[in-house]
């Protein structure tokens, strides 16, 4: 099993996709999370499902090269009515996860139910919604062309808060007046 660093980290999200792929970085110090960056790759232009696949592994391995994140966080295909979609999906993410793997990168993935509600505290938010919870969280102000930079920025901040409430150092709250209570300085 692959270890993480523990006392500050990046974080690299991916949403993989067969047309875009998004993807986030953050950068994680204590409780502290900021945005170092957040994009897409556009795989349309492309003809050929071996074509795309080539192109989310080797745009992968620039971005951990580029970032040295300390893990990959990437979100899980869900299951649809479409079998050749869902399987076009998995292969995109078998890719990018062979990419982390071939950096010796730790690997973590996440239903996009569970994303979600980690980001809104509701598991069935529309991508608007998880992207002006992201622009809150984040403090930041342009719109990305496509929501899937958003959705692979959120893939990363989930995994930051999954560590940040499994902490057993952190103190567990009631509800969301006792957790306001206890952070006013990260929810203006």
């Amino acid at each position: 099993m692959l270890k993480e660093r523990s006392k500050e980290r990046i974080i690299l999200g991916i949403d993989p996709g067969t047309s875009v792929m998004g993807y986030g970085l953050v950068k994680e110090v204590k409780t502290q999370v900021d945005l170092i960056c957040m994009g897409v790759v556009r795989l349309e232009h492309l003809d050929d499902h071996p074509s795309k696949l080539k192109q989310i592994f080797e745009r992968t391995v620039a971005l951990i090269d580029q970032y040295q994140p300390d893990c990959l966080s990437i979100e899980a295909p869900f299951y649809g009515k479409n079998i050749q979609v869902m399987l076009k999906l998995g292969r995109a993410q078998g890719v990018a996860m062979a990419a982390a793997l071939s950096r010796q990168l730790p690997i973590f993935e996440y239903s996009p139910r569970k994303i979600k509600q980690s980001i809104t505290g509701n598991g069935n938010a529309g991508k608007e919604q998880v992207a002006a919870m992201l622009k809150t969280l984040l403090k930041f102000t342009e719109s990305p062309e496509f929501l899937d930079a958003t959705d692979g920025l959120a893939v990363a901040v989930c995994h930051s808060f999954q560590k940040l409430t499994s902490d057993p150092d952190k103190k567990s709250y009631t509800g969301w007046d006792a957790f306001v209570k206890d952070n006013l300085k990260r929810v203006k």
